[in-house]
């Protein structure tokens, strides 16, 4: 059996470090330490400019042009400037009730609460089941509590609302590595080098798996 604990605690941190990017918008938003939001209302939202941009169009455009940036940037270092901005991009959610219930399992992940993650994670996506990093927080605490079947799953739902996952189809390699599916890793790995293709975690085990597999027959 492979040592995998190095990708549990890459994941974990990434957990913990993402959420904190959305921190001061959510700070605004909230009506009192500790307490959620109140929903917009669609008085509220009636009363937005009609000049703005729709969000989600905004938001893609800007997706778009990051991850072009991201195919062609041959520099590891600048290349990990662009992931680290679409993974903000990502974070956006839109609501500041998910923002916060994000913040809160950030914060009960750092104090080692994974019960009380899940459940704010969980809440999170009840209230927006299309919002991708829900899941892929859910997946990384499944993970890391080696429940590898529903951290699956999590990732799946993750790759079906954005296919270009660089995390998501790497943590989905690990597991499928762990698991002796070397080809499907290797598979996984792949992909994800395709959209990112410094990322020094997939290029390692990609590298690691094509030479073990070469020698065995298909």
């Amino acid at each position: 059996m492979r040592a995998f604990s190095r990708f549990k605690t890459t994941l974990l941190a990434a957990a913990l470090v993402s959420a904190t990017v959305t921190a001061p918008s959510m700070a605004q938003d909230a009506t009192a330490p500790g307490a959620l939001p109140a929903p917009e209302t669609p008085a509220a939202a009636a009363n937005s400019s009609p000049a703005a941009p729709p969000v989600a169009e905004t938001r893609e455009a800007r997706l778009g042009g990051l991850f072009e940036r991201l195919k062609r940037e041959p520099d590891a270092e600048k290349a990990t400037g662009i992931a680290n901005e679409i993974q903000s991009v990502w974070l956006e959610s839109g609501s500041a009730t998910v923002d916060l219930l994000m913040l809160r399992a950030t914060q009960a992940i750092a104090r080692k609460d994974a019960a009380a993650a899940l459940d704010f994670t969980d809440q999170a996506i009840v209230l927006d089941p299309d919002y991708a990093e829900a899941y892929n927080r859910r997946a990384t605490l499944h993970y890391t509590q080696n429940r590898y079947a529903l951290s699956m799953a999590d990732v799946e739902a993750v790759l079906k609302r954005e296919p270009r996952h660089f995390g998501a189809l790497t943590g989905l390699g690990a597991m499928l590595e762990e698991l002796g599916r070397d080809r499907e890793a290797l598979d996984a790995y792949s992909r994800a080098l395709a959209i990112y293709p410094t990322l020094k975690a997939a290029q390692d085990a990609a590298g690691r798996l094509a030479e073990e597999l070469s020698g065995q027959p298909a």
